[in-house]
């Protein structure tokens, strides 16, 4: 299967969101995920709403440091391949498919332990890292981050990058 994250925007915005045509669309590809123009997509969880996808919210977290990889949903199948696999496996709301993290690029998250929170609606995935990274996106040297939180919010306009 295909690595790849979901940052599609919903095609539909919030009702309380103008739709003004002089907005600007906030920034894709290489500007979304590389660049320091903060673009909040507050749409997506009701986006995965609208189109009827089972899921919950999973934070992949490192179980040694305690660092949070990234964010991602699971289905009940997900889950269930994650306890087959002991291996972090996600459900891609983009793509309409499970995806099993780190498959093609080799950074898999061996499963340490999966825990729910106190209204059972999200999980935590405490995995470690088998790879280099858990991030799909390459730092300025071209290896794997770590994990996808690699920019500090400044304002509500700027991101700063925080890569070591």
């Amino acid at each position: 299967m295909a690595e790849t994250h979901d940052h599609s925007r919903g095609a539909e915005p919030s009702p309380d969101v103008s739709n003004d045509s002089d907005l600007e669309e906030g920034p894709v590809g290489d500007d979304l995920e590389e660049g320091t123009v903060a673009s909040i997509d507050f749409g997506k969880v009701s986006q995965i709403g609208r189109d009827g996808h089972q899921v919950v919210p999973v934070v992949l977290q490192d179980a040694d440091t305690g660092d949070v990889l990234f964010i991602g949903y699971a289905n009940d199948e997900a889950l269930r391949l994650t306890f087959e696999r002991r291996s972090a496996v996600l459900y891609s709301t983009s793509r309409d498919e499970i995806w099993h993290k780190g498959a093609t690029s080799g950074d898999t998250l061996s499963l340490v332990e999966v825990r729910v929170n106190c209204e059972q609606n999200s999980l935590l995935y405490r995995v470690r890292r088998d790879g280099g990274g858990a991030c799909h996106t390459r730092d300025a040297d071209g290896s794997s981050r770590p994990g996808c939180y690699y920019r500090a919010v400044e304002d509500l306009q700027q991101l700063r990058h925080i890569d070591a």
